[in-house]
């Protein structure tokens, strides 16, 4: 039976349908906002796997080019392996449903979201959380849904929900939220140096809407929900836990108190060793329960200890920032770099400048752009001190990657002030949480350092979150082990003026607007004492560009006289470029960037596109070549592509018979203008310019 909700949302109607597509998977919706469409299918195992000590969830976003009228490019004409923006997706709802499966849950489970149309109006990863959380709830999977996803703008000072592409073009924020009905569960998104109480009334106004949603999904759930399986009932291991308490008694405790990353580290696995050795023999073939129970007991010492104590694994009160470090200009060939390290996190971040022709080309389902601005996040196994095969970017590489890009994008300067390719590289060398925004500073540094002018600098910093019965704690600037024991990752960059990048992620089941407001508050305190750190190593750009950085200069020329620049296939632009060595690129609204890490062959190329697209003067006198003689007279080029009649009685003072008798094809000589008719035809002397005998 197929059953559909319906319900107006913004510029447009929602619908949820169930039924008619994809009936052997646990659940499916059909999920449509004006025309775009997306297929969410949730499949579960029937059996559990053994206890694996994480959520077997896989979440797969897929675009077919068909959504779109579009068919694939490429040798195999057919869809390859995800792209960025499908990662990106995935990665977006993944975030907000993975908190809501109950914590025993060990069946392995797939989430797939397909487009299956693109109106170019709409996007469709908003979409894609509401049709997996859909598909969840009505699914017989256990899901604590369900949830719901907006995408918030401002534009003219008002809040807008679900936004057009084209309205983004215009508006300061691009915020997407996840929510529940009582609470936001995640929030990732940019905007142009907003306030922190700007960001919290988005928030607040999307979440007002993702209640509607709620309440349609759950208007679905009520015809046509199926009742959720029985879930086996948790193994006794009571025993098991006080027998590795007795063994742990206070190890843990001390353990703990190691400030230093590595040395707690290894002392803690040395503890869980030796329960493990000891508990060998009775209970066999629970290792995994071993390391899990010795895990949680972990857990809850930090989170104890942070409650109590104010204490955080590192020695730090919950204010506190770690010291950071900086130096600029390490790297003597890279035409800016800069090493940011806070802790025991570090990243080296390098900005290479080029052309026009380095843009990137992207080709999605809204159409072909180009990107003259990019920067990419590599996080190799050796920062944690790990051995891991080196293959492609992982969804994490390119989900924090995406984060900094975004973060700096605000102070990048547009194309008509520094016509660049700009590409920042970081390289995370040691990681202990906070690798994405370490790379945000490390990012700006080095743009400045190269010369770039930026108009201020932007830093970031990762709050944490430790909930208990009682009490709340918000942590600023967390370690990895704050990460993976808290509650909370809330990541937040932004200049002296603003906000420009933010990415919210939770493990409870919501996060309150009080808390949200105090974590912000904290994160624009802590962003302050950095930006400071940064100034001290380098509070301005550079004045001037690498010597290693192409120097490239910007003009433009009347579009009718692009052919000429360019010549008969392509002709005078390879003799510039032979003649100079410089590259140039020409846009077809007549702007020519000339680009050389010489300034004089810079130079001289913008003088002979100039010679080619000057207009001839009257009574100027020019060298030109010879191109061609008849019995009236000689064709003389006086500038590329532009040649005028030397007519025989004009060639010398006295009468001669025969051109060839005083010029020859291909010979140098100098000639004055004398006219322009109105025709455009050239006429030229050379006796005017040659002294009377």
């Amino acid at each position: 039976m197929v059953t559909s909700k319906e319900m107006n949302f913004g510029h447009s109607n929602l619908i949820l349908e169930t039924g008619k597509l994809a009936n052997s998977a646990n659940g499916a919706v059909w999920i449509q906002f004006g025309e775009s469409v997306i297929l969410a299918t949730a499949v579960a195992d029937d059996e559990p796997m053994e206890d694996l000590g994480f959520l077997p969830l896989t979440v797969d976003y897929r675009e077919k080019a068909y959504a779109a009228g579009k068919i694939p490019g490429g040798f195999f004409k057919r869809e390859g392996r995800p792209s960025e923006s499908e990662i990106l997706s995935a990665r977006l709802i993944d975030r907000p449903i993975r908190p809501l499966f109950p914590d025993n849950f060990n069946y392995r489970t797939q989430i797939i979201c397909w487009v299956l149309s693109a109106d170019r109006e709409n996007d469709a990863d908003v979409l894609g959380v509401i049709g997996a959380s859909a598909a969840l709830c009505i699914s017989d999977i256990p899901f604590e849904g369900p949830v719901g996803a907006v995408r918030i703008g401002k534009i003219g000072g008002n809040l807008v929900v679900n936004p057009t592409f084209e309205q983004l073009e215009d508006s300061e924020i691009n915020l997407i939220i996840a929510g529940s009905e009582t609470s936001v569960v995640m929030v990732e998104g940019e905007s142009s140096e907003i306030s922190e109480d700007e960001m919290v009334e988005a928030i607040e106004f999307g979440h007002e809407h993702i209640k509607k949603i709620i309440t349609l999904q759950n208007e679905l759930v009520a015809e046509c929900g199926k009742p959720k399986r029985d879930m086996p009932e948790p193994e006794d291991t009571s025993d098991l836990i006080n027998k590795i308490e007795n063994l742990l008694e206070n190890k843990l405790d001390e353990a703990l108190k190691e400030t230093d990353k590595k040395s707690r580290k290894l002392t803690l696995k040395a503890i869980e060793n030796e329960v493990q050795e000891a508990l060998a023999e009775e209970f066999p073939e629970k290792e995994r329960l071993i390391e899990s129970i010795v895990k949680d007991k972990e857990k809850n010492l930090v989170r104890g200890m942070i409650l109590q104590e104010n204490r955080r694994p590192d020695g730090r009160t919950p204010d506190d920032i770690r010291n950071i470090s900086v130096e600029v200009g390490m790297l003597p060939r890279a035409h800016g770099s800069a090493l940011f390290t806070r802790g025991q996190t570090q990243a080296l971040s390098a900005t290479t400048l080029g052309t026009k022709m380095d843009e990137q080309k992207i080709d999605d389902l809204e159409g072909e752009f180009w990107k003259s601005y990019m920067l990419h996040y590599n996080f190799p196994p050796f920062c944690v001190g790990e051995t891991k095969p080196v293959r492609g970017p992982s969804r994490r590489e390119v989900g924090h990657g995406n984060l900094a890009e975004r973060a700096i994008k605000p102070i990048i300067p547009n194309d008509a002030l520094f016509p660049y390719t700009i590409r920042i590289v970081s390289d995370i060398l040691e990681s202990n949480g906070s690798s994405s925004m370490a790379t945000v500073c490390a990012g700006s540094l080095a743009l400045m350092d190269a010369g770039v002018p930026v108009k201020d600098a932007v830093a970031g910093i990762a709050m944490g979150l430790i909930k208990g019965d009682d009490k709340v704690v918000v942590l600023t600037d967390i370690l990895g082990e704050e990460d993976h024991l808290g509650d909370m990752d809330f990541k937040v960059a932004g200049t002296r003026n603003g906000i420009t990048a933010f990415q919210l992620d939770l493990k409870t089941k919501g996060l309150s607007s009080d808390i949200l407001k105090t974590a912000l508050e904290k994160a624009k305190i802590a962003r302050m004492k950095v930006l400071d750190t940064m100034n001290e190593a380098l509070a301005q750009p550079r004045p001037e560009l690498s010597r290693y950085a192409p120097r490239i200069v910007s003009f433009k020329v009347p579009t009718d006289m692009i052919g000429m620049v360019i010549g008969p296939g392509g002709k005078y632009i390879r003799e510039i470029i032979d003649t100079t060595g410089v590259t140039i690129d020409i846009d077809d609204d007549g702007t020519v960037l000339i680009a050389s890490v010489d300034p004089e062959a810079c130079a001289k190329a913008r003088e002979m596109v100039e010679l080619v697209t000057a207009e001839p003067e009257v009574g100027t006198i020019y060298k030109g070549t010879v191109k061609k003689i008849t019995n009236f007279g000689a064709f003389v080029e006086i500038m590329p592509g532009k040649e005028g009649l030397l007519h025989i009685s004009q060639i010398a003072h006295q009468r001669i018979n025969k051109v060839e008798d005083v010029l020859s094809v291909g010979e140098e000589v100098e000639v004055k203008l004398l006219k322009v008719e109105n025709d455009g035809k050239l006429d030229l002397s050379r006796k005017a310019i040659l002294p009377k005998e």
